[in-house]
């Protein structure tokens, strides 16, 4: 592989090693404190997961969901305030599911059927979410006490100052590492098998074997603070059946397809309006899940609460190789550049950066990587 070819390849990958050896040196190693390398994840869960679904959207033609952060704190409302007035939690975590579920019906709908352009009927949806969520909140905060929601939510796997070498965290972490070298040897030999091989093996295994350190070392780091945190189960879940979904099967390159040449697509016979239905619908589901672990992590909700979270999300896609113009995007990709954003936002307030600078830095990472998409493939506009 020719080194630009291989540099262009792995941008971000690199921009995140270097990244996170930078604010490792400017935080004389705080950064890697098992804390805040904990900490990093449950920080970021809502970015993780809602970036998934803003992926779908972008794939479709360069679209945004903007009211997920108003129906992230809507469906945090729902839940605390049903569980302020002794609503069992399954029930409080269903009804705020199903809210959302209606949300996400509703303007998928209103875009794929209905035709409203997404930024206008999503901007709409910003508004009048979160003057709902305010609404069902009264203008007050609300904790949320309930243990069983917490413990859904924010506990750990492993108890709080268990130690030794046969540590739950990093038995996970090598039972892991083990079952995805097994696959990539699996892979490797179905590929011999039929013939075709589109990378080295060597390169395969070395790539596979990097992946497995990174695991071990950081579940490594979760052993020494309180183990693994419920919540990275639940990201994982979700990144799996969404990596899975746009990956390897027909349907997830609909989302491809349609982002790439809509009218084409129309013509052989996948209907549009079904794809722009899904990804909507989807997007709203993961935001209202996502404000199920906002609000238990916090431990109480309010009004502001999603501000801007939108724009994580959306900045997380754009920084991990998805094209501003649609077509073109990876979950791997995705979660990279969710953080990738995690690690500055988390060196920065480590180091003591100011807000206003926080902003700056943010906004012009997203800048850098949206020109880098651009003019790294050769793009001046849509045609």
């Amino acid at each position: 592989m020719k080194v630009s070819t291989f540099l262009k390849k792995y941008t971000m990958i690199l921009a995140l090693v270097i990244v996170f050896i930078f604010f490792t040196v400017l935080t004389n190693g705080k950064l890697l404190y098992a804390q805040n390398v904990s900490n990093l994840l449950l920080q970021n869960a809502y970015v993780l997961i809602m970036a998934c679904g803003m992926l779908l959207c972008i794939l479709t033609g360069g679209n945004v969901d903007l009211s997920v952060g108003s129906t992230l704190c809507l469906s945090a409302a729902l839940s605390a305030k049903l569980l302020s007035i002794g609503v069992p939690a399954g029930v409080a975590i269903l009804v705020s599911l199903l809210v959302a579920a209606v949300i996400g019906v509703w303007q998928g709908w209103l875009i794929g059927y209905v035709h409203i352009p997404p930024f206008i009927c999503t901007l709409a949806g910003m508004f009048l979410f979160r003057g709902f969520a305010r609404v069902i909140l009264s203008s007050k905060t609300i904790a949320v006490m309930n243990e069983s929601f917490l413990n859904l939510f924010t506990s750990y796997i492993q108890p709080e100052g268990s130690e030794g070498p046969y540590n739950s965290a990093i038995v996970v972490g090598v039972i892991i590492a083990v079952c995805l070298l097994v696959f990539k040897f699996y892979s490797i030999g179905k590929q011999k098998k039929s013939g075709y091989m589109n990378s080295s093996p060597v390169g395969q295994i070395v790539k596979t074997l990097i992946i497995d350190a990174v695991i071990i070392a950081y579940t490594v780091l979760l052993s020494q603070y309180k183990g693994i945190p419920v919540m990275l189960i639940w990201i994982l879940v979700v990144v799996v059946i969404f990596a899975f979904l746009t990956s390897s099967t027909v349907f997830g390159r609909y989302f491809y397809a349609v982002g790439g040449n809509e009218k084409a697509t129309k013509l052989s016979g996948i209907d549009p309006r079904k794809v722009y239905f899904v990804a909507y619908f989807l997007m709203s589901f993961l935001a209202g899940f996502s404000g199920l672990l906002v609000g238990a992590r916090i431990g109480s909700v309010d009004g502001n609460m999603g501000n801007s979270y939108e724009m994580d999300a959306i900045a997380s896609c754009f920084i991990g190789g998805a094209s501003a113009y649609g077509g073109s995007g990876t979950v791997p990709g995705v979660m990279v550049g969710a953080i990738l954003l995690g690690v500055i936002n988390q060196g920065m307030s480590i180091y003591g950066l100011p807000d206003q600078w926080q902003y700056v830095v943010k906004g012009g990472v997203l800048l850098a990587a949206v020109v880098f998409d651009v003019v790294s493939n050769h793009k001046t506009g849509k045609s």
